[in-house]
């Protein structure tokens, strides 16, 4: 344990190994920062600017407002919003009054929404008019108390949320009367007028919000975090950047139902001074021209979006010098496609690289960086302070020399508090090992070299064995995205009788390339060159894109599931 905290030592020298962690709630945190910078910009939304001091009356009016329609200490309440203010107002509202926020993605389908607001046992729901019909639809399923309804035009000016109702707004069914709904408005003219008390904040270490993990690797599970693990995220996360300052800009695409989203581009900035800029959402065309407008100091995002960045034209005069910081996170990020972001940045006047960060929502986001001022090809860093590494063999707690291959086990203060009405689950993956920790087993596989740099290399799950030998998809992603012809690849194991399981690859081809035998064979040749005879592809399907999760990490599952239903 003592060796695994040498690497922040070593690398950060100027910033001290272990922090001070508040022993407030999440919303608290956010006052102090609004005591000490109250005209500073909290949040800025397709416009319109508020500021500290004003995001903390809204948050507190949003309290009062939970409390005026029911709302108790513990109860859990589902926020199903995009990154908007009222998204904002309702997470640190529901921490002002012990509740505990349930985060989920509005674009989930009906049966994902009634699965999360059962599981979570939610007495209410925020979501936009536009998705009212979901809700609608499961709502007696869900037994549901209260649903607030909320419209992007609550939160735009008078000139701006005319022209969304003249425009976008035009497109929504009005919303049907029900006692059991209220709309945003009357929500928080409710608030208005409520005079009973309303604050009654947990402890640092208890339950504050739920995250789902994510859909990639099987059964979704609620993840509970507590306010110590998102204000241990954000103390860490600034101690990781010292060129951050207050007043600071982050492009707030990551969505917040996600840890990435909420823990990094809110939390944290909001806990510092910064400001985020709220993107309810965006196309890759209309990223860059944000990033161009706003000139963020900031931005994050998982590998395919800076994949599609590389695929735009008309970006020659991008400017990028404004960027202290781009991180990439929720995704491996491939050492072809980081040195050509990294060359992106470099021709658009940008001083920096991207940093490649890890962690998993078990941690609610990060729990490892790149340092800023230095990187390891292959490698995703090393952990925060206060945070510790292992690498175990598969299936025990057993700790491995440097150098070998076997499970990511971290410990530190973000670890969650447990998975929800899953003990068994939550058994297996916190497990207190002989050194008196609490480690988190994230099923991945990796390795650490002497100087505490960690290396991803893929889940334990998503290994390919063919033969008898062990493939590992990431590997060959690498090894494809580096060839003049490809864009980006994934690989998958396909069942086989005789090898157990062959490799697949499927291919998005550079812009301009147009799919055939000859590149095909082209593609397997360059393969043959440079990995052994039993991990080569047996078969190459080239497709115009590559299917993506709701947080965009590429979707590998659904290219297995149909090459499952192929084979009967």
């Amino acid at each position: 344990m003592g060796e695994i905290k040498t690497p922040w030592l070593k690398y950060y020298g100027e910033v001290p190994a272990h922090l001070d962690y508040p022993g407030y709630t999440m919303e608290e945190a956010v006052e102090e920062t609004a005591k000490k910078y109250p005209k500073y910009i909290a949040y800025d939304f397709m416009g319109k600017k508020t500021t500290y001091e004003k995001a903390v009356r809204d948050i507190h009016l949003c309290a009062r407002a939970l409390r005026a329609i029911g709302i108790k200490e513990n109860d859990r309440v589902t926020i199903c919003m995009p990154n908007a203010p009222q998204t904002i107002m309702m997470f640190y509202a529901l921490n002002v009054i012990g509740a505990i926020s349930n985060m989920v993605h509005p674009l989930s389908s009906e049966n994902e929404i009634a699965f999360y607001l059962n599981d979570s046992r939610s007495v209410a729901a925020i979501t936009l008019d536009q998705f009212y019909g979901k809700f609608a639809a499961i709502r007696d399923k869900a037994k549901l108390d209260r649903l607030i309804i909320t419209s992007i035009a609550d939160a735009l000016s008078p000139v701006m949320a005319l022209g969304y109702k003249l425009t976008e707004g035009r497109k929504v069914p009005p919303i049907p009367a029900d006692e059991r709904v209220v709309m945003w408005k009357d929500f928080l003219a409710g608030g208005a007028r409520y005079e009973g008390k309303y604050v009654s904040r947990h402890a640092a270490k208890e339950g504050a919000s739920i995250l789902y993990s994510g859909g990639t690797t099987g059964v979704t599970k609620g993840i509970l975090l507590s306010n110590l693990n998102f204000n241990a995220l954000a103390r860490q996360t600034i101690a990781a950047n010292p060129m951050f300052r207050p007043g600071d800009t982050m492009l707030a695409i990551m969505p917040m139902f996600h840890g990435f989203g909420l823990g990094i581009s809110i939390h944290t900035v909001l806990a510092q001074g910064a400001r985020c800029i709220l993107v309810p959402r965006f196309t890759p065309r209309t990223y860059a021209e944000l990033i161009a407008k706003h000139k963020p100091n900031f931005i994050a995002g998982v590998p395919t979006l800076y994949e599609a960045l590389l695929r735009l034209d008309g970006l020659e005069k991008l400017d990028l010098s404004c960027l202290k910081g781009v991180f990439s996170g929720g995704d491996s990020l491939t050492v072809e496609l980081k040195k050509r972001f990294d060359k992106f940045l470099k021709d658009h006047k940008a001083t920096i690289e991207v940093r490649e960060g890890y962690g998993t929502t078990e941690c609610v986001t990060a729990s490892c960086l790149t340092p800023y001022h230095m990187s390891r090809e292959g490698s995703i860093g090393i952990p925060f302070p206060d945070t510790y590494y292992k690498i175990v063999k598969v299936g025990t707690t057993e700790e491995l020399p440097y150098g070998q291959e076997g499970e990511i086990c971290l410990a530190g203060p973000s670890v969650m508090i447990e998975y929800c009405n899953q003990p068994e689950e939550t058994a297996n993956t916190l497990r207190k090992h002989a050194d008196g920790l609490t480690w988190v087993h994230t099923g991945d596989l990796g390795t650490m070299d002497a100087d505490g740099f960690i290396y991803f290399r893929q889940r334990i799950k998503r290994m390919i064995v063919t033969a008898g030998y062990n493939v590992y998809p990431s590997q060959m992603e690498n090894i494809l995205d580096a060839h003049e012809s490809v864009h980006v690849s994934c690989v998958i194991g396909v069942r086989d009788p005789y090898k157990m399981q062959k490799v697949k690859a499927f291919i998005v081809l550079k812009p301009g390339i147009e799919p055939s035998e000859e590149v095909k064979q082209a593609i397997l040749d360059y393969c043959a060159k440079h990995v052994a005879k039993y991990a080569l592809p047996y078969d190459i399907e080239f497709r115009p894109e590559l299917p993506k999760t709701l947080v965009g990490k590429v979707a590998y599952r659904i290219l297995e599931e149909e090459e499952t239903a192929k084979a009967g």
